[in-house]
């Protein structure tokens, strides 16, 4: 399959505005819908992005936003929901009422080809609600009257990512980091590396019907991560495991906060790997190491290297 028009449905978000420079790259033209225009402005520098004021909860908005289209990208996700049966409310309605709309959306407008970007542990008995509703999510996608792609990452890295950057953030702030999971392995992927998995996705023909594992090349416990971070962002701390108890404590706390940084769901999570069962990429992809490319945004690197794929080909590197 060659696309010629794709929409990103959570675009204007940390993976999302990977692909769209991706999309670029290959000459594609990008739809990306935002309920604030605003908050993508980053993208209009991309020639051949076009932003668009929409909720893509509404049925009638996601039918206009999909004619014509190629193909559709979902990057929908959130990490915390108040707690409900059998997943709360926000997990309801952006891991499985969403995608369940934008199948819909799918077939009526004929679209050829569906991603969607799940999470690596998406497991309908995960010990989460996150889990457990990612899984449904998924469930709703292989039951799609057209093609579609699963993609599981493990926690994605780069510049503008939620966690590195956090624990980078609070080794500046603290002396000390308690830390729920410190055992618990993760096999992180950057970012560059999950869109190009999701443009090739888009046009190998295999793909259709395919899930497919996206994960790094090296296994890390969160406290390896962590120490990692604090060292490289010159703040070295000590990292204090928490028992399972006292974090979900410490989680309760903070699920008062009005931007909580983890929650008691968060925690549950906490108590599976988040590791790929096989090859880390597909496509035969080789995966970027996390040592290769952190420090040059932890130490500071210039913003505008988010840009560097497209600006390559343009030659304007340096202008």
């Amino acid at each position: 399959m060659n696309p010629k028009r794709v929409v990103l449905v959570g675009g204007s978000g940390f993976i999302g505005s990977a692909l769209a420079n991706r999309l670029c790259e290959a000459g594609i033209e990008v739809l990306v819908p935002t309920r604030r225009r605003s908050r993508a402005g980053h993208l209009l520098l991309l020639p051949t992005v076009e932003v668009v004021e929409a909720d893509v909860f509404d049925p009638a908005a996601l039918a206009g936003l999909f004619a014509g289209a190629d193909a559709v990208v979902n990057l929908v996700g959130v990490l915390h929901s108040p707690r409900g049966r059998p997943w709360g409310k926000a997990f309801e309605r952006a891991h499985v009422e969403l995608p369940r709309r934008i199948v819909a959306a799918c077939v009526a407008a004929g679209v050829a080809h569906l991603v969607h970007i799940s999470a690596l542990g998406a497991d309908p008995q995960g010990p989460s609600e996150y889990q457990r509703s990612k899984a449904a999510g998924e469930a709703a996608v292989r039951e799609a009257g057209c093609a579609w792609t699963l993609l599981r990452p493990s926690v994605v890295f780069g510049r503008g990512d939620r966690f590195l950057n956090l624990f980078a953030h609070l080794a500046r702030l603290f002396p000390l980091l308690p830390l729920a999971g410190a055992r618990t392995r993760f096999q992180p992927v950057w970012v560059e590396d999950v869109a190009e998995v999701v443009w090739r996705s888009l046009v190998e023909p295999a793909a259709a019907g395919q899930t497919y594992e996206v994960a790094g090349p090296q296994v890390y416990t969160l406290r390896e991560l962590v120490k990692y971070v604090s060292t490289l962002v010159g703040r070295p701390r000590i990292v204090i495991a928490l028992p399972e108890a006292l974090a979900l404590l410490q989680a309760w706390l903070m699920e008062f906060a009005p931007q909580p940084l983890m929650s008691r769901d968060n925690v549950r999570s906490l108590r599976v790997d988040n590791v790929a069962a096989g090859a880390p990429l597909p496509f035969g992809l080789q995966p970027t190491p996390l040592e290769a490319v952190a420090p040059g945004w932890l130490a500071g690197a210039n913003l505008r290297r988010q840009f560097y794929p497209f600006r390559r080909n343009a030659n304007r590197i340096g202008r």
